[in-house]
């Protein structure tokens, strides 16, 4: 059997090898006649200098800016700028499709950001700065957070403003098991 057990086009698992690719085997499928690679389909799909891939990891880890990344992993820029949005849509589409057991949850909340907006709907901060009204207010976003014991997470952007019972059965009911215990501080919205 292939490394590869399924097609990504047609989801079919009659493939055989057939040759490489820039370093990767390539497979052919003999239900939809298409070639792929272990990459198809992924955010990593035709990039180049995939011995660089780990080192620029480690850059992205340290919190280095794009230019630094660049410097120390020996790449230009601007393929520095799209590796960078590439591995966050990898990370951000590695989700868990169920979470099992005891469920430990909690929401945290940020100043929005509106860096890049064409038209902010308010006055610029410096450096982050501070919210101007007290407490929980519609000027901060609330991130959510669930982790089980086996230690998949979820995480995900509620909204402006605190947690909603209708956001949390939108979020979680689709991930929970039915026979799951959930943990989460004294919220009355859980």
């Amino acid at each position: 059997m292939t490394p590869c057990s399924a097609c990504p086009h047609c989801e079919s698992s009659d493939l055989y090898w057939h040759g490489w690719v820039r370093g990767l085997q390539r497979y052919l499928c003999k239900t939809c006649e298409r070639t792929f690679s272990a990459l198809t389909g992924t955010p990593l799909s035709n990039l180049h200098h995939k011995n660089k891939w780990l080192k620029y990891a480690q850059s992205m880890l340290r919190s280095e800016t794009v230019r630094q990344a660049a410097v120390t992993t020996g790449i230009h820029r601007n393929t520095s700028f799209l590796w960078r949005h590439r591995i966050l849509a990898l990370v951000k589409s590695d989700q868990p499709q169920r979470l099992h057991g005891i469920i430990e949850a909690d929401e945290t909340y940020l100043l929005e950001s509106q860096k890049g907006a064409r038209h902010m709907k308010r006055e610029a901060r410096k450096r982050g700065g501070s919210a101007t009204k007290r407490g929980i207010s519609d000027e901060q976003v609330c991130v959510f957070l669930a982790r089980d014991r086996t230690g998949q997470t979820l995480d995900c952007v509620t909204g402006k403003g605190p947690v909603t019972k209708v956001q949390l059965r939108d979020t979680l009911s689709p991930v929970l098991d039915k026979d799951s215990l959930l943990v989460s501080d004294g919220n009355p919205t859980y």
